[in-house]
């Protein structure tokens, strides 16, 4: 047995060129050491792009935001990759872990946040202009896939000229893209966190995605050109979501009424309406039903001789954080990952958040990453591995295990 230790330090800045656009400006320039700009940035790439359906998109548009500078050795890059309804704004919904004095740290890092492809806060996607038509994609926007959320991003990558990631690290449909990126670039990670993730799409979460798109579909107002389009529909997919995200014990500490004299407008009813209208408010009708498909489409086995032979190409160190109270992604998805990656250790966090835990328990997330990129695990045994692995569809036990 070994114990490794390797501390990440702070590296020499060195000057990187990327691109942004000024406010109230119109052309571009090019910036040289850029540091964390507080704008999102975009890089235009002006080819086709084609789709693993075989569509083409005649160009693209990815929005993303850095934080920090990349060193003179280029190997302090942290690439995180945002889940569904997210941006690339990674210090504005992960403000826990990312930003100065945290677990991702400008003053160490240079931390790079896209957004994903088919998204409506500035990457291409159903709202985007169609060059053929000069409207919107809308409803004629094509299907996605994770695969190809991930070749916008080495598009990204290449754009910024990184040649090595320290730390690729996503939750969710996030963790979905970072998993599809090892297993198609194996040399370019030297580790990887994937949280509450799964190695592809399973029945009961496509289930819930096509509920959702059902809601939104059965809005006649979708597609057409008035204020609100979607809205009732968005709202209902969202309601419906929530109960995905989230656990029982959640909605019993924070839904439960101090009266017993109701009968009608209770806190759970308000509460769903209320996220339902947080969600139209910011987002996009159509542009939801293009990122549920491109998660639905997650597998990382297809034409790979399946999910196990897949998993084995990783060559990163592979952090895997589940958690317990997650219906939507369950523990067992976890287990699976861990144990068929070549070098990953398993974490099972107890919250009752449920998969929502990913974006709110940021002390444990920040604990749990920061000794894994340290390095400092000991190597478990092989029995006590063994035994670990035929008790977890037992219990998900809280602690780490070396697979």
């Amino acid at each position: 047995m070994s114990i490794l230790i390797a501390k990440p330090v702070r590296r020499l800045k060195r000057p990187s060129s990327v691109t942004r656009k000024l406010p109230g400006r119109s052309n571009e320039i090019q910036l040289r050491g850029a540091s964390n700009l507080d704008t999102v940035q975009y890089y235009h790439h002006k080819a086709p792009f084609v789709l693993e359906s075989g569509a083409v998109l005649e160009e693209l548009q990815i929005a993303f935001q850095t934080y920090g500078a990349l060193n003179r050795q280029g190997d302090n890059v942290v690439w995180v990759c945002h889940a569904l309804t997210a941006n690339a704004e990674a210090a504005d919904w992960w403000e826990g872990l990312v930003g100065e004095g945290k677990l991702f740290d400008p003053a160490h890092y240079f931390i790079v946040c896209a957004n994903m492809l088919g998204s409506c806060y500035g990457s291409t996607g159903p709202k985007s202009i169609n060059p053929a038509t000069g409207k919107s994609y809308g409803a004629d926007f094509p299907l996605l896939t994770i695969r190809d959320l991930v070749q916008a991003h080495r598009l990204l990558q290449g754009h910024l000229g990184i040649e090595k990631i320290r730390i690729a690290i996503g939750g969710s449909m996030g963790g979905q893209q970072v998993l599809e990126w090892a297993v198609s670039d194996p040399a370019l990670f030297e580790q990887i966190c994937l949280l509450a993730t799964n190695a592809f799409h399973s029945p009961w979460g496509i289930a819930f995605n096509e509920a959702q798109r059902m809601a939104i579909k059965a809005d006649p107002t979708l597609d057409t050109d008035a204020p609100e389009a979607g809205k009732q529909g968005l709202e209902a997919a969202r309601a419906i979501a929530m109960l995905s995200y989230r656990s029982y014990e959640s909605y019993r500490r924070s839904q439960s009424e101090t009266t017993t004299e109701k009968i009608d407008d209770f806190l759970a009813s308000s509460y769903q309406r209320y996220q339902g209208l947080k969600l139209h408010r910011r987002f996009d009708a159509r542009t939801y039903l293009t990122l549920s498909k491109a998660m639905d489409s997650h597998h990382i086995g297809r034409g790979r001789g399946g999910a196990t032979a897949a998993l084995a190409q990783i060559r990163a160190q592979a952090l895997v954080i589940g958690i317990e109270s997650d219906v939507l992604f369950p523990p067992e998805e976890q287990a699976f990952l861990a144990k068929n990656i070549p070098d990953a250790y398993l974490e099972i966090m107890d919250s009752h958040y449920g998969h929502d835990g990913f974006l709110i328990e940021y002390e444990q997330i920040a604990t749990l990453v920061s000794d894994f990129m340290g390095r400092r695990f000991v190597e478990k045994t092989r029995n006590t591995t063994n035994a670990a692995q035929s008790s977890f569809l037992k219990k998900a036990l809280p602690g780490s295990e070396r697979f």
